[in-house]
């Protein structure tokens, strides 16, 4: 995390390694660091456990008496994890940075930290410490060519290119799908779809649950900006290389990050976004050609729905040459180095990825459409509406994030249904 001024926070995933660096430049904050991951990794492993399974709401009571060991009093750990979360963290830190660095990374499910009940988007945090970060070489499409390969390898068929139709039903259950006119058809159908498509679009009317009706997308929420350099993104806070290796977290303070959400709130492309960027290309070779970089912008926060008449098509370049701004306060001369640009705003991300209103995470990520609410009380075990359909997907627990989770628990579902 680079500040404009030069100082520059690093996360490893040693933490006494990150406490050295952190007592080093904020003398305290170190120590309060330990305290913090102590006091909630027991809280953050137990939230890991509740991830990979079904969210039974017993179960899960279960597992947090059971597993979320903390030093604390229960009361005080109710106390924060009930707390919006930038007041846990000034319960902790002093030093405004190193709130901001935090509050940013649990920012990305889409909460901003004023709101109530989010104490656990920060609680989590412990885990960078735990399992650390993992990325597959060449991206994360090579998740989906993996199980690709795994499909075939063990005689199944995978068809692209193929939008589905329908979902077929047969008293009452499912029995297949029909693709470009097509009918194929199966014991029983998984849907990886976003689920308001499932149900209002791919289930026969007569089937579509009526708590489709209280679905909430919400606005968008962000945009990605990806660009193409001929030469490495060089930060004015701190030239080596390591800077380009993790992610890299670039907002200045909290009143940043809460003005960014109110422009948000207001309708309007946040004016001066907070940044994540990513420079995987540091770390990964199949990326770019040699002295090439690739350089992600993921900003915060952008409405899908715009206020004042404007349009995405009208304001598209202009927020794309604002992020660029807004980055080149942290790393200058990178606007001439860029030989190619891809700006995915909101519109762009529901006209091309299906994702309605541009949210990345399908569904909005508050508590209550969470855990056995996701994406509704009736089907938040990753059974659909009708009998043999099954959900999964960044629509049901636990939610939207590269894990796996929600595939892994739907198949342990389908695999005790059949």
């Amino acid at each position: 995390a680079p500040f404009p001024d030069g100082d520059v926070i690093y996360f490893y995933r040693d933490l006494d390694r990150t406490v050295d660096h952190l007592e080093r430049l904020f003398p305290g904050e170190g120590r309060a660091y330990r305290e913090f991951v102590t006091d909630w990794m027991g809280f953050a492993r137990t939230m890991r456990d509740i991830f990979l399974t079904p969210p039974n709401p017993l179960r899960i009571g279960s597992q947090m008496i059971r597993g979320a060991s903390s030093p604390l009093r229960w009361q005080d750990e109710l106390r924060h994890i009930l707390r919006p979360y930038q007041k846990v963290l000034r319960s902790y830190f002093e030093e405004e940075k190193l709130r901001t660095a935090i509050a940013w990374m649990a920012a990305q499910s889409g909460p901003p930290p004023t709101e109530p009940l989010t104490g656990p988007f920060v609680l989590w945090h412990p885990l960078y410490h735990d399992g650390g970060v993992a990325r597959p070489k060449g991206g994360s499409g090579m998740l989906t060519q993996a199980l690709r390969r795994h499909i075939e390898a063990h005689g199944g068929e995978v068809h692209t290119s193929a939008p589905v139709e329908e979902i077929l039903v047969q008293n009452g259950q499912s029995r297949g799908v029909t693709v470009n006119g097509h009918t194929y058809t199966s014991r029983a159908v998984c849907s990886g779809t976003h689920a308001k498509e499932t149900f209002d679009h791919l289930l026969p009317a007569a089937y579509r649950p009526d708590e489709a009706d209280g679905l909430r997308i919400g606005n968008g929420f962000g945009a990605m900006l990806r660009l193409a350099l001929d030469e490495p993104v060089t930060y004015r806070a701190c030239t080596e290389d390591d800077a380009r290796v993790g992610l890299q977290l670039l907002c200045r303070d909290m009143t940043q990050l809460r003005a960014a959400y109110g422009d948000h709130l207001a309708g309007r492309p946040a004016e001066d976004p907070p940044i994540i960027a990513m420079t995987f290309s540091a770390v990964d070779d199949t990326l770019a050609p040699p002295g090439g970089e690739v350089l992600w912008l993921w900003g915060q926060y952008f409405p899908y729905e715009l206020s004042g008449g404007d349009t995405w098509p009208q304001i598209a370049d202009a927020v794309a040459d604002n992020l660029i701004d807004q980055f080149e306060r942290y790393a200058p001369g990178t606007r001439e180095s860029i030989v190619g640009q891809l700006f995915q705003h909101p519109a762009w991300i529901e006209n091309q990825l299906g994702l309605y209103r541009g949210n990345v995470m399908h569904l909005e990520m508050s508590l209550d459409q969470m855990f056995s609410a996701r994406p509704t009380f009736g089907t938040s075990n990753y059974e659909g509406p009708v009998d043999d359909l099954f959900l999964t997907g960044a629509s049901t627990h636990p939610g939207g994030g590269i894990m796996g989770a929600s595939g892994r628990n739907a198949a342990g579902v389908i695999l005790d249904s059949l």
